[in-house]
């Protein structure tokens, strides 16, 4: 039987890819004040934007229960014998605790596996993708094991924040914390190392940070995936994947949009991009 693969809501994989390369996506939990969304399920991506903008309300968000994680194991078991749960980073998110806790909680037999990516957002999605196309072309479910965590160290983003109070609310700013306090008039740019948010540099201008996140792409000599994503410009999100695919004429580069469950951390108007591949 086919490799199925799972992952959860913070890889932000297009809904039109997941749907192509059947990937099944948990989603993740974002509270606004005392009421529950599934994200994505129950609140739109621009309603959440709306909301985010608009309320006083600061937004959280919280791992769904192990039964909606095995639950979600069940359902995909009717269809195959293996399956490969790939989720966010450990220090990000309890995704992978509760993945690997939810297999006790299974009523079919089956054969689950579950792997911490070491990352999140669209740098997490670009590990799933891969695993799914090894997956629908018959790759076997230890040989999709191996190959994540091949590409794990090979998955990288960049993003363009104009804050990073949302970061620093959500508690999850990790070593970001040093640009707190710098931030007047800079655009800091930030990614994800050893499984947590990273700093990586300050730009004076969104122009120079956008410049910032083109440099990074292009700094890869091999490209297996590669994608951008933005919260709320898809103006520059548009500009920035011409201004690539003039540099990557053959590769395909996903357009995403932040979803509400990284969006309740990174706030509006950030912009990223993704890679999965081997620098020069």
């Amino acid at each position: 039987m086919t490799v199925k693969i799972v992952t959860d809501s913070l890889g932000d994989i297009p809904s039109g890819v997941a749907e192509e390369l059947g990937i099944t996506v948990i989603p993740i939990n974002v509270i606004f004040g005392t009421i529950n969304y599934r994200d994505g399920v129950d609140l739109t991506t621009d309603q959440f934007y709306d909301k985010l903008e608009a309320s006083k309300i600061f937004p959280t968000t919280i791992v769904p229960p192990l039964g909606r994680f095995a639950d979600t194991y069940d359902k995909v078991a009717e269809e195959t014998d293996q399956i490969a749960v790939i989720t966010n980073s450990h220090k990000l998110s309890a995704s992978y605790e509760t993945a690997v806790l939810a297999k006790e909680r299974m009523k079919r037999r089956c054969r689950v596996e579950v792997i911490d990516s070491l990352s999140a957002i669209l740098a997490q999605g670009l590990i799933v993708i891969a695993a799914a196309k090894a997956a629908r072309d018959g790759t076997g479910l230890d040989k999709v094991l191996e190959l994540v965590s091949e590409n794990i160290p090979r998955a990288d983003v960049r993003m363009a924040f104009d804050t990073l109070e949302y970061l620093r609310r959500g508690g999850r700013i990790g070593k970001a914390q040093a640009f707190l306090g710098t931030m007047l008039k800079v655009s800091p740019i930030l990614g994800i190392k050893d499984g947590e948010a990273f700093p990586f540099v300050r730009e004076h201008s969104r122009a120079r940070a956008i410049d910032h996140l083109y440099e990074f792409a292009t700094g890869f000599s091999h490209v297996e995936e590669m994608g951008v994503e933005h919260a709320t410009t898809p103006d520059e999100a548009e500009a920035l994947i011409r201004r690539l695919k003039a540099k990557f004429p053959k590769t395909r580069i996903y357009l995403s949009r932040v979803s509400p469950v990284i969006g309740a951390h990174v706030g509006p108007r950030v912009l990223g991009v993704a890679v999965l591949g081997d620098r020069g």
